[in-house]
């Protein structure tokens, strides 16, 4: 009796033990090639996340590899039969199991839920917040209408996956029978469900005449698994399974060097866990072009083809990269005896060079006559010419559209989202105003900061009985930039012919500072109603050094209000940077989903309202 009790015990042991052996192995999912080149396949890995499978096509390593782990970051699709079927205590049943399971979810995973009778209906869209999907599954019912919709309610799944930005997809279904007035078949659902990487999880609950056979094909063609209840009190140890399946379930891509009908071994290796290959065949047809060409040679075709190729264009490059120094030396020399010996080389390239020169001026001088005439032209031939840069309206123009293509071009290069590709578009428009902008505003308090001392140099000049050109010419010949130039720029007009308040005014308009506008406008008053010049300048540059010195105590004063304002504004962008470092996936809702985009730009509008009021607040117009 006691052997016979040994006996049964190691029996229960070893049955036991099956299946943890099982599990403990590494699995492969049948590859899938629907995106030729790109292969896609699953692996069940006993570490899990901790240790990411090693990938090999034919035993060499593969190119292009995505590697995601379910267990993190995901979506998830919970598809829930609610046919007349269902009726009564297994829809209760399957309500409270998918409850459980929405409830032990990754706050950072998006799930939806889609209820399927005699066609499906989404209860939940794509959300973060747990409760979303908890509120719908509470308020199921039962179908009305006779109807399975089991593969409509699969395609409607894998299109709202498609459209989701997270790379890891799964759709989990729950049905009590076959397929009953689905418009799509069997095979439209395993495609639209490859199409959108969508590993399908399929739970059968397997009563009286049930055949789980569709169920398996879909979940073996698509990455997941079949798993099946015996009743509906089961189902929650079966989601238990799913979710603990999907943490240790890696989806793997990447670009296969096969072409169609070729024959190839997958091999996936898990550190610790062994190895484990499937065999495939790319579908589609063979080439008919498939034989090698007899001009490359054999060995191209071997992996020591890309290295050969490789040094070839090394050498070729270097090559060119020695011809052109050896021409740009060979021209040098030409260019130091062309005089001597009676070439024209210097005078044809001097001529093509004012060629391009010509086509340029062409392009310049059709931009002007567009948009010449507009008001921000002007605007910005002003703040140009107050900012003293040497270029012209038309050539700030090119450079604010270079910058802008390049922008443009580099985001899109770069596969940024278009949102953030008009983002760096609209920075990098800005980024060449925003130069000139601030040295306009540099060189004009420069030039308020010497307009008290040139306003007591001309009064000096004066009461020492010079003129008042005289007086002008001091400042030039003592002063400093930016006012020395100015007035340089006056007297020479006034040396030309132009009435010397006329010049003074053109100086005040182009400076652009409001207190030598009120200086100019008082010296033209007083010189034509007669008084004493100098006490003038005396009287105004003390005016102007009061204004000044009310200013700056007014803009002591509003210190701390602005920099609430910097702080204020600050703040969003340095939290959002830190938590995207720190937890990139936490932000990810708020980056790549609509709603999240939306608050982004909301807040964005927001924040400049408030920094409009802010400034008005703090800002003074004396």
């Amino acid at each position: 009796m006691t052997k016979l009790r040994l006996a049964a015990a190691g029996l229960a042991l070893t049955v036991l033990a099956l299946p943890t052996a099982a599990a403990a192995a590494v699995q492969l999912g049948h590859p899938d090639a629907t995106a030729y080149p790109t292969i896609r396949v699953s692996i069940v890995s006993p570490a899990g996340a901790s240790v990411t499978p090693a990938i090999t096509e034919d035993g060499q390593p593969v190119a292009g590899l995505q590697e995601q782990n379910l267990g993190k970051i995901k979506a998830i699709s919970t598809l829930i039969d609610r046919s007349q079927s269902m009726h009564g205590k297994p829809l209760t049943d399957a309500i409270a199991a998918a409850r459980t399971f929405v409830g032990k979810k990754n706050g950072s995973d998006q799930l939806a839920v889609i209820a399927f009778g005699s066609k499906p209906q989404t209860l939940s869209p794509f959300s973060t917040a747990g409760l979303d999907a908890t509120e719908s599954l509470t308020g199921m019912t039962a179908d009305k209408v006779q109807g399975t919709a089991l593969y409509d309610a699969i395609v409607v799944a894998a299109r709202q996956l498609k459209a989701n930005e997270l790379p890891g997809r799964v759709i989990v279904v729950l049905t009590d029978g076959a397929d009953k007035g689905s418009k799509h078949s069997i095979d439209d659902a395993i495609a639209a469900a490859r199409q959108a990487n969508a590993a399908i999880y399929a739970i059968g609950i397997e009563g009286t005449g049930f055949t789980p056979d569709p169920l398996i094909e879909i979940a073996d063609k698509t990455g997941g698994q079949y798993y099946g209840a015996s009743s509906t009190s089961a189902l929650a140890a079966v989601y238990a399974k799913i979710a603990d399946t999907l943490k240790r379930t890696w989806r793997v891509q990447y670009l296969t060097a096969a072409r169609p009908g070729d024959r190839i071994h997958v091999e996936a290796a898990v550190v610790g866990h062994g190895t484990v290959t499937n065999v495939f065949t790319v579908p589609g047809s063979p080439p008919t072009d498939a034989a090698p060409s007899k001009i490359v040679p054999k060995g191209a075709y071997g992996p020591g083809g890309p290295l050969g190729i490789a040094a070839l264009v090394a050498f070729l490059v270097l090559l060119a990269t020695l011809f052109t120094f050896a021409g740009i030396r060979g021209s040098w020399v030409r260019s130091r005896i062309s005089v001597h010996v009676g070439e024209t080389r210097v005078t044809s390239k001097a001529a093509r060079k004012q060629k391009r020169l010509k086509m340029l001026a062409n392009v310049f001088r059709m931009t002007e006559k567009l948009f010449g005439k507009l008001a921000v032209w002007s605007r910005v031939s002003k703040m140009l010419e107050r900012a003293d840069v040497p270029l012209r309206t038309v050539e700030f123009f090119w450079i604010e559209i270079g910058a802008v293509v390049v922008a443009f071009v580099l985001g899109t290069l770069i596969g940024v989202a278009i949102p953030l590709v008009l983002a760096l578009v609209v920075v990098a428009g800005s980024i060449p105003y925003v130069v000139v902008w601030m040295k306009m505003r540099k060189r004009l308090r420069t030039f308020e900061d010497q307009l008290p001392d040139l306003l007591i140099t001309i009064a000096a000049s004066l009461k020492a009985g010079h003129s008042f050109k005289q007086g002008l010419q001091a400042v030039v010949d003592e002063g400093h930039p930016p006012a020395n130039v100015e007035l340089r720029r006056v007297l020479m007009n006034a040396s030309l012919g132009r009435p010397m308040d006329d010049a003074l005014a053109e100086m005040a308009d182009r400076v652009g500072s409001a207190n030598f506008e009120f200086a100019i406008t008082a010296v033209t008053i007083q010189r034509q109603v007669g008084g004493s010049l100098a006490s003038l300048f005396d009287m105004v540059a003390d005016t102007v050094r009061q204004r000044q010195q009310f200013a700056r105590k007014i803009r002591a004063l509003t210190a701390m209000g602005r920099m609430s304002a910097y702080t204020l504004i600050g703040i969003p962008f340095f939290i959002a940077a830190a938590v995207t470092l720190l937890n990139r996936s936490y932000m990810r809702p708020l980056y790549f989903t609509t709603t999240g985009r939306f608050l982004i730009v909301l807040g964005l509008v927001m924040m400049g309202l408030g920094s409009l009021v802010l400034k008005k607040i703090v800002s003074f117009r004396g």
